[in-house]
């Protein structure tokens, strides 16, 4: 089991602190504006958290006047669902892959983790992680590679000098330039 909460904490307070001029930038994510990667974020969120057995309420997110809090809350509902033992035990489906749900809040993690690096570097938002949620995701990641259920997940990994940061590794991996 591995705590999801400190990475959905952390992007939760990076989504608040974007402005609606930032909507239109581009992310390392290099198919998504800011806004196409907060419409992804938040997707994620619902459904990472459905499968987690929560209960989640609303519909895709409104870039009205409210949606840093609901997107931010709905990250916040994220973490605590996978903060449930019982979350990781069995198999889900999620949109008609069927995983072990260990698998699926390992890739919840990845989604949080990786995206909130785009969204920082694509609005100059600081984002600073616990060393132990970054070393779950790049253990997560680095494994995931080897057989990843959806062969064009990522681009093709970026090296990244052994020495560097652990977010630049993991960051590299996933075919982003750190």
């Amino acid at each position: 089991m591995i705590d999801l909460q400190p990475a959905c904490h952390h992007v939760s307070e990076l989504v608040v602190r974007i402005t609606d001029e930032q909507l239109g930038n581009s992310t390392p994510c290099t198919k998504y504006t800011v806004r196409d990667l907060l419409e992804h974020v938040d997707e994620s969120a619902r459904g990472f958290a459905e499968a987690a057995g929560a209960e989640v309420t609303g519909t895709a997110l409104a870039f009205d006047g409210e949606w840093r809090e609901v997107l931010g809350q709905r990250l916040l509902v994220l973490g605590k669902a996978w903060d449930d033992p019982e979350a990781w035990a069995g198999e889900t489906d999620q949109g008609g892959l069927k995983l072990p749900n260990e698998t699926w809040g390992r890739i919840a993690l990845t989604e949080v983790v990786v995206h909130g690096w785009d969204l920082s570097k694509a609005t100059g938002v600081p984002y600073e992680l616990p060393a132990e949620t970054v070393q779950a995701c790049y253990e997560h990641v680095a494994g995931f590679l080897a057989q990843p259920p959806v062969p064009e997940l990522w681009a093709a990994p970026i090296e990244v000098p052994a020495e560097a940061p652990l977010m630049d590794r993991l960051v590299g991996i996933t075919g982003r330039q750190p």
